[in-house]
């Protein structure tokens, strides 16, 4: 049996890492860049973000100008996010395993269907961090016409966004009032026939458009009638008044006079109709005493992004040796196309044999200006 097992072993990871692949929508399309080292629940990566530089004079000398100077700025991300799922294999499936190419059990299936539900449903939690918006609340995206991809093209040219890896995430709703869109699926506008034959956008005005069903709905906490409390504010916190309810991570609003976007990073709770809210970007001018606040509502959290506004890590864990005396089988493996990473641990229970995947990884929303909801 224990032939049997190892044997196994590296075909059911490799299929379980190509089924992976298949299924977790969102590691695909952020920056997973990043070391693939042994790694253990805690650690860390450091992420080293670009800062802006400016083009300079040339002026000959003898002695060269010294360079602009440039703080750069390092966000860590920690592997917290530690998963297992469980399944037990008969010895039927086993030797199915070893006879047929690309055969991977149900249950296996179901386990890395599990673990590739809470790799993407991690990724998009970030969006939280996102002040950028486009498209009307509670309005699924696409009803007429395409003016939403081309608004959110507009707003991350504003911001900066490479014109380059650029990805588009749906709900299932949103793609398919898309999908009947003449300018994405029409032959003769398309440029092909794909989008009817395939039920695929593809790239559309310079992005590539997916669907997913682990796209988040917001549900805005700020109510009653917010005004900014006293003059002379800066930075990155602000004191509301007027509040029946207090802002809450991820809400968007707006302040008369300022036509920036903010998203809250945090909030005080509630003193009377007083809070105190953290928010993102920084405030662009120092807001009028009483200046109102628009809060933006519930909405579908669509993303269009440049890849290098999310870091994705994930590393393969450390491969206990049976040198422990444990008794378990363990394997690691790395998938060569997408960077992901999976382990699998074999072990004897009473009169049965249980097989089990876990994956680490850590995840961060390192350039909101990168990244725009697109509202439905």
């Amino acid at each position: 049996m224990t032939n049997d097992i190892s044997a196994a072993m590296p075909k059911i990871l490799a299929r379980g890492l190509l089924a992976l692949r298949e299924q977790a929508v969102m590691p695909r399309l952020v920056n997973g860049d990043y070391s693939a080292d042994a790694a253990a629940k805690g650690d860390t990566v450091d992420i080293i973000l670009p800062s802006a530089l400016t083009a300079e004079d040339v002026t000959p000398g003898i002695t060269a100008e010294a360079p602009e100077d440039s703080a750069l700025e390092k966000v860590q991300i920690e592997l917290t996010n530690w998963k297992k799922a469980s399944f037990y294999l008969t010895d039927k499936e086993m030797m199915e395993v070893d006879m047929r190419d690309n055969f991977l059990p149900v249950q296996a299936s179901a386990a890395i269907r599990a673990l590739a539900n809470a790799v993407n449903q991690s990724i998009h939690a970030t969006y939280v961090g996102i002040p950028g918006l486009v498209g009307t609340a509670g309005t699924t995206p696409f009803a007429k016409d395409a003016t939403d991809a081309t608004a959110a093209r507009r707003l991350l040219l504003e911001q900066k966004a490479p014109k380059e890896n650029r990805f588009g995430v749906l709900d299932f709703e949103a793609e398919a009032q898309a999908l009947n869109l003449a300018a994405f699926a029409d032959a003769d506008r398309a440029g092909s026939d794909g989008v009817k034959i395939d039920g695929e956008i593809g790239r559309k005005y310079g992005i590539h458009w997916h669907s997913d069903d682990h796209v988040p709905t917001h549900v805005t906490a700020a109510a009653g009638t917010p005004l900014v409390k006293g003059a002379g504010h800066s930075g990155h916190s602000l004191i509301l008044g007027g509040l029946t309810t207090a802002p809450a991570v991820g809400d968007i609003f707006t302040i008369d006079g300022d036509a920036q976007q903010y998203a809250v990073t945090g909030a005080s709770d509630l003193s009377g109709t007083e809070a105190t809210v953290t928010l993102t970007p920084a405030l662009q001018q120092s807001p009028a005493d009483k200046a109102a606040l628009t809060f933006v509502g519930d909405h579908v959290v669509n993303l269009v992004f440049n890849r290098d506004a999310f870091a994705f890590a994930n590393r393969p864990l450390a491969q206990s040796s049976q040198e422990l005396g444990l008794g378990n089988q363990i394997l690691s493996m790395t998938d060569p196309v997408t960077g992901l990473s999976l382990r699998l641990e074999v072990s004897r229970q009473y009169k049965q044999v249980v097989w089990e995947f876990d994956i680490l990884w850590g995840v961060a929303l390192v350039r909101p200006a990168l990244a725009v909801r697109l509202a439905g």
